[in-house]
């Protein structure tokens, strides 16, 4: 048995020097750039293609003049700040970030410039001092666009009229607290529908929501813009599917995905601008 362990050993150190060598081969005074994100890899596919073409229109090549860092929680919020310290220890030259992962990355650093794709409240979030001057290390593209909650539902009831019953998939905790479900049930109200509310706060609560939908007879489904949600983009879009729900989803990949309908602000293109905020930092 001690013979069979050697190999492993001997293993694990290769592996090991072979990292340091990686490491004290890559060429100093590359840029370094971290990208730090709640959701997959594959749920923001677009948007960080977009980030990458605009470097490249800038003049910065991945793999040539810039190193990208990528660090995905796979929805998972608890593996945030260790993804963050990650980055810090890499000394990176700017964290790239959005939603929940802004302020993960904050508590890692107060030093390293910190960009959002977008957020928004950044200054009711406690992100920035202001809109004007947001002080510290941090700055982004905010969009500020909370009233869209009740726009989705409006253009939902107006492509389906005969839809009452709603349900609202949603996650309580993000920066704006309650609010979206207070904000639906306004407009559900003034549309005369029902709303019924979906929370989701984990990856293992989606199944309970949908279960809830079918029982209380939901016709339609309406979904939040979150990371969390974001992330299970396809278990989502199967389920409206399966049960011919129809279904307002919160960003265009949800569309580019199967998905019927969405509404909101272009993100690929405020993360392509994010690019320009990332290289002047």
């Amino acid at each position: 048995m001690k013979k069979a362990a050697v190999p492993s050993i001997l293993v694990v150190v290769v592996l090991l020097a072979v990292a340091v060598i990686a490491e004290a081969q890559q060429p100093a005074g590359i840029p370094r750039i971290g990208i730090l994100l709640v959701s997959s890899a594959s749920s923001l596919s677009a948007r960080v293609e977009a980030f990458r073409r605009r470097l490249r229109e800038l003049g910065y090549v991945e793999g040539k003049n810039i190193v990208i860092e990528y660090r995905y929680a796979e929805g998972k919020l608890e593996r945030l700040p260790d993804l963050a310290a990650e980055l810090v220890r890499l000394k990176v030259d700017v964290i790239v970030t959005v939603g929940s992962a802004i302020l993960a990355a904050k508590k890692a650093s107060a030093t390293i410039p910190i960009v959002f794709g977008n957020a928004a409240d950044p200054v009711g979030e406690g992100l920035v001092s202001s809109l004007a001057q947001p002080g510290g290390n941090i700055t982004g593209l905010s969009t500020m666009a909370p009233d869209l909650d009740g726009k989705r539902l409006e253009l939902l009831k107006e492509a389906f009229p005969k839809v009452a019953r709603v349900a609202f998939l949603w996650e309580p905790g993000t920066p704006r607290g309650n609010l979206p479900l207070t904000d639906m049930e306004a407009a559900a109200k003034a549309l005369g529908v029902k709303l019924l509310s979906l929370e989701v706060r984990s990856l293992d609560d989606f199944e309970g929501a949908f279960a809830r939908a079918k029982r209380d007879g939901a016709q339609a489904l309406i979904t939040f813009p979150t990371a969390l949600i974001n992330t299970q983009q396809r278990q989502v879009l199967d389920f409206a599917a399966k049960n011919r729900l129809p279904a307002m989803y919160p960003t265009s990949e949800f569309v580019e995905a199967g998905g019927l309908m969405s509404y909101a602000p272009n993100y690929a293109d405020l993360w392509r601008r994010t690019a320009d905020f990332g290289t002047r930092s």
